[in-house]
């Protein structure tokens, strides 16, 4: 594989027109492992113009023909899965099975797209009055500007691109500073399965905030996708009213998991530790504070600590590892300073807490005595942090998850009838039922209140990028 690290406009890699570069750090021995290319303005600028020219022949080709370019990029990341996922550990320290997870994970919205790509749904029907037929079309949105995380490089990028792409609309693909690598393989992949020139663009400008919101005030660009953090959503909300710009926004977390007596605890133990340990708790949708019944919480503690024993950190090229690095000390550093303020605020540190000087891992860390309330239950970890709240009565257990401004997820165990009358009573997008996981291409993921606009994947996830048009025929 040819590793690009220049920017992608117009079907052509070519360097930052400033000559700039920054480094990609490798976050399990902080060494560098790329310079990737500056996005001047003028090549920000170059790709809104690339896919603008771009999207009218885009918007007309067939649905068939885009659906089957989406499926030729879905062969090719299968055949190359080992290396997409060595590029994601290499250049944001995730574990193997992390890695090889995402990388499965994200070319399955590929293959999904490729298929709604020729499902989008119309209608067609009499007027109540019987004086006109009324037809109800799906046009393609036009230019979209897509911004992913680092946390999962891959997958945030395919998520956005295969329904903008199936339904037809050009894209401007802005991936994080930290893992530009991931987004870059992709846009190549792409190039590979025969997507026209200006129809897929990579940009990383710098300074990012004011140069995205340039583009975001081209007029050509009409749709923007956000992943990321609620502080930086409301932000870009602001920049999107000023044109009126169509924004989908898939924001910050803070995951409530409700263990109810009754609850199996082996079965309970075995999801919330991939609900909290999956990609070393670096996702949206992570656990992040844990409500456990008194009548089992001892117990669970005692089963978590267990589970957490035998979680081994390393780097993730050593496919023995359990837990990866952290994406860079910074965020290293966060979490350390979560845990030592948790403890401050009256938590008791069961196992964990420690970080390593040699690049950035921090241990799997279990708390327990925690007030619900304190700053670590009111804060995103995004790290590998279990922090465990106990309660006595089911409602004040559902008030304390409902309690933040944030509902994207959220996780219920007990027994079957009991947790899904409580996941009802959630505020929260997505609720999973004594499982560990509920992504899935196939289901419309996104979140309430603080947590973001809008859904991605499912046969929702095409309809971000498509517009309504009512058309009136005289019956």
């Amino acid at each position: 594989m040819t590793l690009h690290t220049d920017l992608f406009i117009d079907g052509q890699w070519r360097a930052g027109s400033g000559g700039e570069r920054f480094d990609v750090i490798d976050p399990a021995d902080l060494s560098t492992i790329a310079r990737f290319a500056v996005a001047s303005e003028q090549d920000c600028m170059d790709a809104v113009d690339a896919a603008a020219a771009a999207q009218d022949a885009w918007a007309a080709t067939a649905p068939r023909e885009r659906g089957e370019l989406l499926r030729a990029a879905y062969e090719i990341l299968t055949a190359e899965v080992d290396v997409f996922a060595e590029l994601m550990v290499r250049e944001n320290g995730k574990s193997w099975a992390d890695a090889i997870g995402e990388a499965n994970y994200a070319k399955e919205f590929f293959r999904w797209f490729a298929e709604e790509a020729v499902r989008v749904p119309g209608d067609y029907r009499l007027s109540p009055g019987g004086d006109k037929r009324i037809i109800v079309d799906r046009q393609p949105i036009g230019v979209s500007l897509l911004i992913t995380p680092w946390n999962f490089p891959a997958a945030m990028a395919t998520r956005k691109l295969g329904p903008a792409l199936a339904a037809g609309c050009t894209t401007i693909l802005k991936p994080a500073r930290e893992t530009p690598l991931t987004a870059a393989y992709i846009v190549e992949v792409l190039r590979r399965a025969g997507v026209p020139r200006g129809v897929v663009n990579l940009v990383t400008p710098v300074p990012t905030g004011p140069l995205v919101k340039r583009m975001i005030d081209r007029p050509e660009v009409r749709k923007l996708s956000f992943t990321g953090s609620t502080e930086v959503g409301r932000e870009l909300l602001h920049a999107c009213a000023d044109s009126v710009v169509s924004a989908s926004m898939e924001l910050g977390g803070n995951a409530p998991v409700i263990v109810l007596p009754g609850a199996d605890l082996e079965s309970t133990v075995a999801g919330a530790l991939l609900a909290k340990m999956r990609n070393g708790g670096s996702a949206c949708t992570a656990a992040n504070r844990f409500y456990v019944h008194s009548s089992v919480h001892d117990e669970f503690v005692a089963r978590m600590d267990a589970a957490l024993a035998t979680i081994s950190v390393g780097r993730g090229l050593d496919r023995r590892n359990d837990l990866g690095a952290l994406v860079s000390v910074h965020e290293r550093d966060k979490v350390a300073a979560l845990v030592r303020t948790a403890v401050s605020q009256g938590a008791t540190l069961v196992r964990g807490g420690q970080s390593s000087p040699d690049g950035a891992f921090y241990d799997a860390t279990l708390l327990t005595d925690v007030t619900h309330g304190s700053t670590i239950t009111a804060t995103e970890i995004f790290g590998p942090v279990t922090a465990v709240v106990r309660f006595d009565d089911v409602d004040e257990a559902v008030r304390m998850a409902n309690d933040t401004v944030y509902g994207l997820m959220a996780y219920v165990f007990g027994e079957e009838r009991e947790a899904v009358a409580v996941a009802r009573r959630l505020e929260a997008g997505m609720v999973a039922v004594n499982r560990g996981v509920v992504s899935d291409p196939a289901a419309p993921f996104g979140g309430v209140k603080q947590s973001g606009l809008g859904r991605e994947g499912g046969s929702e996830g095409i309809l971000e990028f498509l517009e309504e048009k009512y058309i009136a025929l005289t019956a």
